[in-house]
């Protein structure tokens, strides 16, 4: 049976990240490790605030699951054994690490899927004033996708300041569930006009009825309302896309199943991630091939990286390599 340990590691971010919903400086990720026959696996979560978790109820999540898993309850039996979230994500992404180490194949061989390639990411820009986001975008000019975080009032002025900065780049703009339906048509005109290419999340979820009924020129994501498959039916006709993240959906596992769903629900889908290392993004890397929009810049936005992370170069990102994960 394998032998699980658990472990609390943090990563300062460069600067601060900051969105709608407050600023941080530390990325704090939970990883789990698998250990059989001479071989590791592991999985990364990142604990996430906005859904009720903290390190400390991913810890205890993990560990009240540690008699199934040494009692030999595998990958198939967490899809029921624990809800979905970071806990089931960094154990899920775990198992499938150590079943590729002790057979020699690559995660995507396993998964039945073509061998991922190198692909562009979007990179991201704090929510700031106008001008601090323009020099940021500047400074960033050359990278093809940004996502601009946005807060609601200015969100227009923020739009314009970042499109003169940049006017080559292909935009997405993030609100974080920060807009309200006062103020949705305005913002969502002012990014038709500088040219988004996509609008994430911009109402609260459970507060996003409305979206059926006002109509847009650039499609709008789910985020924050999606995590996985039982939420897609009650987004049809509000949302275009979804936003899969692996810490929401509680793994690979069912990041694929839900990816596949989405296909037959007719949304566009966005792979994405939270702030953390390359561990936590490797596994993402694996269903880019099936999406349009890539936003995979966590370890881009750390001061330092795992020694064998991702290879980045500028925003294109190349799949991992087995010393990292798979």
């Amino acid at each position: 049976m394998p032998r699980l340990s658990v472990s609390v590691e943090r990563f300062p971010i460069a600067g601060s990240f900051v969105i709608s919903r407050g600023a941080k400086t530390e990325a704090s990720v939970v990883v789990a490790t698998l250990e059989a026959g001479g071989f590791r696996g592991r999985g990364e979560c990142v604990p996430y605030a906005r859904y009720g978790e903290s390190v400390e109820s991913v810890l205890a999540a993990i560990e009240s699951i540690r008699p199934a898993i040494e009692a030999g309850a595998g990958r198939i039996d967490l899809q029921s054994l624990m809800p979905r979230g970071a806990a089931r994500n960094a154990l899920d992404c775990a198992f499938w690490d150590l079943e590729a180490k002790r057979r020699g194949v690559r995660v995507y061989a396993l998964a039945g899927l073509p061998a991922p390639q190198p692909t562009i990411t979007a990179f991201t820009i704090s929510l700031g004033a106008p001008e601090t986001m323009a020099a940021a975008a500047k400074a960033g000019r050359n990278r093809p996708l940004l996502k601009l975080k946005l807060g609601g009032d200015g969100d227009p002025q923020r739009l314009a300041a970042v499109r003169a900065a940049a006017p080559a780049a292909r935009l997405i703009a993030d609100a974080n569930e920060a807009w309200s339906a006062d103020d949705l048509p305005a913002n969502l005109a002012a990014c038709a006009q500088y040219g988004v290419v996509l609008v994430e999340q911009p109402l609260p979820a459970g507060e996003d009825a409305i979206l059926s009924n006002i109509s847009h020129r650039v499609p709008i994501c789910a985020d924050e309302s999606c995590h996985d498959r039982a939420d897609l039916a009650a987004l049809r006709g509000r949302y275009d896309a979804i936003n899969v993240k692996l810490d929401k959906a509680g793994g690979l596992t069912e990041a694929l199943a839900l990816v596949a769903a989405a296909e037959r629900f007719g949304f566009t889908v966005m792979i994405g991630s939270m702030v953390g290392t390359s561990l936590g993004v490797a596994p993402a890397l694996l269903l880019t091939g099936q999406a349009k929009f890539v936003d995979l810049d966590g370890p881009l936005l750390l001061a330092k990286d795992r020694p064998d992370g991702l290879f980045y170069e500028g925003s294109l990102v190349r799949p991992p390599e087995p010393a990292l994960w798979g």
